[in-house]
């Protein structure tokens, strides 16, 4: 039987919900639970596909090619669960679905309102594509209070009454700040978010309560007393040093007793030990590097969500802090910019669109190149490197890509058609944004002797894009005469996926988001690599 976890978020938003679901869907795996997480979120996009990074953060791509919030990427993380196209729903894909049935008539001609059809089919939502997980938590976008999430709590509030309690338990994240002029925590604000959950039917069962010191007993009682939980359901989620602590706080908070005890399963402690040795290795390094992270977006951390992580878990495998500098990319288009490099032990260039700051990316990739320090290209970046090479290295002075205007030698292009498995997929030129680039994972077909087949370990893998534009294979030729190699490729050998340069200590560029797949307990080798690499260039400074 599968019981359903339903969470929610008051007060302000960015409490950490996403990462509050996947700590306890962490400790519930620990109890030996098997669970499968979602994301409700209420905006009336679609997918987060097209919309800006400042506005959104990180789009995070799953296996099957959906993309989706960046909490998924915290459940992956945190669960090792993949997460699939059903674990993300908007209120623009609802809408689409609902509208879509209204046109071909399958209403029968009934009025359609919010209440049923558009409730109607976010259950429906949340109870597909569930095989036998022990447990799935939703997690509901957006702060309660706000009208664009009303829909999405009535549905869940439907829920409760239609699965009964046996299967149904509701979880409220919210803030309990503390007043510097008067000293005090106060607990005001969680209650008039729980009443603001109340008055839409929702009695919360547990209660999360964000704060940045120890909640003292007393004003836990006021808070269960006022909001009508039980003393020991309200729980301190107290600030961490990292986040892979959140786990290990939350359980001895009790969150994952309290679950249990609701649901009335009797289950021994969890096994915490592998969550410990992460979290020790994280916070006790042996030594550090410095990685230059060339964006642009770094003005928001949210845009760079997986892969922060990403190099945090690098640093891990190899018991080093990994110090990231964010720079601007459009900075290193004027020529002092790259100064500001000296001292680097690694550059990474990560992907992005458009032409603000390409210029600046090309610039990075050359100065890595030309002073060997270890580099790393993700999707864009990769192109925005693979162009340095041709035109500084080949001598293909017009190189460029199509994606920032006429390029006389078109390096990087729009590609049209390629094969996922048997099926032929296309895009056009000037056609719909939403939806139409290659997305999720496909097969890589590794060179044999090449540095990423060493770091792989294996001939063949599987890697998730996001991307438009593609590496034009006729300038294959030239690029390797001017020392760089395509050492990875589709299956179909038609489309580069991996760039390398042999005789540079570490040179790397990657057509998809490596980022995506690390785990704390399953770093990446790419990012693996790269920082032992780059631990290796600060014993040379």
């Amino acid at each position: 039987m599968t019981r359903f976890i339903f969470i929610t978020g008051g007060v302000v938003s960015s409490l950490g919900k996403g990462l509050a679901s996947a700590a306890l869907g962490a400790l519930l795996q620990a109890r030996g639970f098997t669970v499968r997480l979602r994301k409700l979120d209420p905006y009336l996009n679609v997918d987060p596909g097209t919309m800006s990074p400042y506005q959104h953060g990180e789009v995070y791509v799953t296996d099957d090619g959906a993309e989706t919030d960046l909490d998924l990427g915290h459940y992956e993380r945190f669960t090792g669960v993949a997460s699939r196209r059903s674990d993300n729903v908007t209120t623009g894909r609802i809408y689409s679905d609902v509208i879509a049935k209204e046109r071909r008539g399958d209403y029968l001609g009934a009025t359609i309102q919010v209440i049923p059809h558009v409730t109607d089919a976010i259950k429906d939502y949340v109870l597909s594509d569930i095989a036998t997980e022990d447990f799935v938590l939703c997690e509901i976008g957006g702060t309660v209070g706000d009208i664009e999430s009303l829909p999405f709590l009535e549905a869940i509030r439907q829920l409760g009454n239609e699965l009964g309690r046996e299967r149904a338990i509701y979880l409220h994240l919210t803030l309990v700040p503390f007043i510097s002029t008067s000293g005090e925590l106060k607990t005001k604000p969680t209650q008039h978010s729980v009443k603001e959950l109340l008055s839409v039917g929702i009695q919360p069962d547990v209660l999360l309560c964000r704060a940045d010191r120890p909640i003292p007993e007393s004003e836990r009682r006021k808070i269960a007393l006022f909001c009508n939980v039980r003393p020991d359901a309200v729980i301190p989620a107290l600030d961490v040093d990292t986040i892979y602590r959140v786990p290990l706080s939350y359980h001895e908070g009790g969150v994952d007793d309290q679950v249990c005890r609701y649901f009335g399963l009797e289950t021994p402690s969890p096994e915490l030990s592998g969550w410990s040795g992460i979290v020790e290795r994280a916070t006790k390094p042996e030594g550090e590097v410095t990685i230059a992270v060339i964006g642009k977006y770094t003005n928001l951390m949210d845009a760079y969500k997986s892969l922060a992580e990403a190099l945090a878990h690098g640093g891990i495998a190899n018991s080093v802090r990994v110090n990231l500098q964010w720079i601007e990319s459009e900075i290193f288009e004027r020529e002092d910019a790259v100064d500001q490099l000296d001292g680097i032990n690694g550059i990474l260039v990560p992907g992005g669109f458009g032409v603000r700051g390409a210029e600046g990316k090309v610039s990075a990739a050359g100065f890595a190149r030309a002073r060997r320090v270890p580099f790393f290209g993700i999707c864009f970046g990769m192109q925005m490197a693979i162009i340095e090479v041709a035109r500084n290295l080949a001598g293909i002075k017009g190189a460029g890509s199509t994606e920032l205007g006429p390029a006389p030698e078109p390096v990087i292009g729009l590609m049209t058609e390629w094969t996922r498995g048997n099926v032929v997929e296309r895009r056009f030129e000037g056609g719909e944004l939403g939806g139409t680039m290659r997305l999720g994972a496909y097969e890589c077909n590794l060179s044999a002797n090449s540095r990423v087949r060493q770091i792989y370990g294996e001939d063949r893998i599987f890697e998730r894009h996001r991307h438009r534009y593609e590496v034009n294979s006729a300038y294959e030729e030239a690029l390797a005469k001017a020392g760089m190699i395509f050492s990875g490729k589709s299956p179909d050998g038609k489309l580069p996926e991996i760039m390398e340069i042999p005789e540079h200590p570490w040179f790397i560029g990657v057509q998809f988001h490596p980022e995506l797949k690390s785990k704390p307990f399953e770093p990446h080798p790419l990012f693996t690599s790269f920082v032992r690499a780059a631990i290796d260039q600060s014993r040379l400074v």
